[in-house]
């Protein structure tokens, strides 16, 4: 697959393609439908299939703090579609001269003079360009003009709802991962490299490998068990956490992973967490020993279920009970 950064990168080469534009945030089973669709009309006119996207995605730039939280980050979004046969990608830094540039110079710059694009797949929702003056209709209207065609995506459903990255993220915000892999088609996961934390892990027999999750916000908070990729042949068994650690103070998110039955020196590793069940959600303990015997408590309902996982539903909820002493299970979660 071949990746385009930036229109000043688009050569001679990259003239003559099918394609189609959009964050496809979380690279579901609705966005792996459109790439399909686009790979079968670049196979029927012998052309490259080039998925366009933009990077920030353009809700972060314009407003930040009111941005969804990211599904995948740059690197997993690049992996999961290059895994769906796509021949190229063009990736465009979404910054002031992007934002500012008005409709009809985006196709002739991008899709007409650049990529000289034979078909174009988009929603007939999708909005672009300055004031997001360009629409469906003005495609259209290039596409009369320049000679390429513009269809627009159709629904993809599950069990009679839209498959879209805004269901994903509420199935995770509401731990039901189950629910998320059935939109996304795989387990929800993220990626990224061990780097050094505060070290108190290892001090109460807990040590963790600290991951940065490369996004503002992420689309999971709390504690989970989880297999753990990129050490070895095999997934390892572990459990997680994924928020600020109240109890020690913390500060902005983090993914902490403790591996069970591991001794291995992890800095600098690139890992996958596959997420396999939420346990509970993450809350301020009164001492550093309460939240120690939690610890234990988590590590040992993660591993039941883990070592037995493909049990019923409802072993899942007795997974769930275990972690919990009677005094936390009559309090709610601290925010």
């Amino acid at each position: 697959m071949r990746l385009i950064r930036g229109l000043h990168n688009l050569r001679e080469q990259d003239r003559g393609c099918v394609a189609t534009i959009g964050n496809f945030d979380g690279v579901h089973l609705g966005h792996r439908a459109v790439f399909q669709r686009l790979r079968e009309h670049g196979q029927a006119l012998g052309l490259p299939a080039t998925v366009i996207i933009f990077e920030p995605q353009p809700m972060e730039y314009f407003a930040p703090d009111a941005a969804p939280a990211r599904l995948t980050r740059l690197r997993e979004k690049l992996a999961a579609i290059r895994a769906d046969g796509i021949d190229r990608i063009a990736l465009l830094e979404f910054g002031p001269r992007l934002a500012a540039m008005e409709a009809r110079e985006f196709v002739r710059r991008l899709l007409v003079d650049g990529l000289a694009i034979r078909f174009l797949l988009v929603g007939d929702d999708f909005r672009f360009g300055h004031n997001r003056e360009g629409d469906f209709a003005l495609l259209q209207a290039a596409g009369a003009e320049h000679g390429f065609r513009v269809q627009d995506l159709h629904t993809i459903k599950h069990a009679e709802e839209r498959i879209s990255s805004t269901r994903v993220r509420e199935a995770l915000a509401l731990g039901n991962l189950e629910q998320a892999r059935h939109l996304l088609g795989r387990p929800y996961s993220i990626c990224g490299r061990v780097g050094h934390g505060d070290k108190r892990g290892r001090t109460i027999g807990f040590p963790t490998a600290n991951i940065s999750l490369h996004r503002r916000v992420s689309p999971l908070r709390g504690v989970f068990a989880a297999w753990v990729h990129g050490i070895g042949d095999m997934p390892l068994p572990a459990v997680t956490n994924i928020g600020q650690r109240p109890t020690v103070g913390g500060a902005g998110h983090r993914l902490e992973v403790h591996l069970f039955d591991v001794e291995l020196d992890l800095y600098g590793r690139h890992l996958e967490v596959e997420f396999a069940l939420k346990l509970r959600d993450e809350q301020r303990f009164e001492s550093f020993d309460a939240l120690k015997t939690q610890i234990g408590r988590d590590a040992a309902a993660a591993r039941q279920y883990l070592m037995g996982q493909g049990a019923a539903e409802s072993s899942m909820d007795s997974v769930r009970q275990r972690v919990l002493s009677p005094a936390l299970s009559s309090r709610p979660p601290a925010p």
